[in-house]
């Protein structure tokens, strides 16, 4: 069963294409123009070049493949449209070239997040209705409702991951660089949980969402049941790195400015900073908990690896590709 698979030079991307040849499926690598494709030959994939936004490319991308992957999407963006345009668009127009090119489709897995059900401090459940604040999570939202609406044609599942931590993440990035500067941050004294898959997890979960008859037509978070919190999280960052660090409190307001700040450098610079509007504000929710239950009763989904072993082997790899240092005396490296 031929696999496609968009965003496959991607963090999570490249995690699943990784899993897909250790079970031996064979893997087709979407990749834009121009983008690097990594080590994804090295692991054996077919390299593709096409994007999802663009039409033309997906028909020959699609074609020939069982089993679809839509990973493919803008985590950081300036305006409202791009990421409805990529997020939400980008999924119609690859379902549509899957109607018309990939009749025997076995399985069409979109990567949902737990962004569109929004912020909350108690366990959000795959029933409740959307709550998004933010752009990202809106688009993801409209890219799961276009998913499903296509399910009377395709086979269709979502899989809505919480905050993905692993070697390869650059979302998480942030926390470690700054925990190697000795600092720890604070937005004031309310604690915010959090929940969380380490993304080996994660890529073992959406494989089990291709293959098990249960999961069609169904939204399904994957999870560790094991959460955590922001200060948790910064917690077992600075243990892994070996380093004591000093808490900074940071007011809201402040944050908020930060963010809408580093949107317009973003925009007038061509490249996208580590803080933005949308961390900012992912960052100040009241929490982002979700319950992993149904994964768990439905597919057998379990979790396997634990925070202080998924950040532990984050902050190794950040040292071995010069990502960070380990000493807070040290400079630190761009990425």
């Amino acid at each position: 069963m031929r696999a496609l698979v968009t965003g496959a030079n991607g963090f999570l991307g490249t995690w699943l294409v990784r899993q897909l040849r250790a079970e031996g499926r064979p893997v087709r690598a979407l990749v834009r123009p121009g983008g690097d494709p990594g080590g994804l030959a090295e692991l054996g994939a077919e390299v593709f070049h096409g994007d999802v936004s663009d039409a033309a490319t997906l028909p020959d991308a699609v074609r020939g493949c069982d089993l679809v992957f839509h990973l493919a999407g803008i985590r950081r963006a300036p305006h409202r449209d791009d990421f409805l345009r990529v997020n939400a668009g980008g999924t119609r127009l690859l379902l549509e070239a899957c109607l018309a090119h990939a009749p025997g489709l076995s399985r069409f897995v979109l990567a949902g997040s737990l962004a569109a059900s929004g912020p909350s401090r108690t366990p959000r459940r795959e029933e409740e209705p959307f709550a998004p604040r933010e752009w990202y999570g809106e688009s993801k939202a409209e890219a799961e409702r276009i998913a499903l609406s296509f399910g009377d044609r395709l086979p269709v599942t979502v899989a809505r991951p919480p905050r993905i931590i692993g070697p390869g993440d650059r979302e998480n990035l942030l926390f470690f660089r700054i925990a190697a500067r000795g600092i720890r941050l604070a937005f004031g004294r309310e604690e915010r949980p959090l929940s969380w898959v380490d993304v080996g997890d994660c890529a073992r979960g959406m494989v089990l969402l291709a293959v098990r008859p249960e999961a069609v037509g169904q939204a399904f978070f994957l999870a560790s049941p094991e959460t955590t919190s922001l200060a948790g999280l910064q917690r077992e960052v600075a243990r892994a790195l070996g380093v004591e660090t000093r808490e900074v409190n940071v007011p809201p307001a402040v944050l908020r400015g930060v963010g809408s700040v580093a949107d317009v450098a973003s925009r007038l610079l061509r490249r996208h900073l580590p803080i933005n509007r949308k961390l900012a504000e992912q960052v100040l929710a009241p929490g982002w908990v979700c319950d992993p239950g149904k994964a768990r009763r439905m597919l057998g989904f379990e979790a396997r690896v634990g925070l202080r072993e998924s950040v532990q082997r984050s902050a190794d790899w950040y040292r071995e590709v010069g990502w960070i240092r380990s000493s807070s005396s040290d400079e630190l490296t761009p990425a």
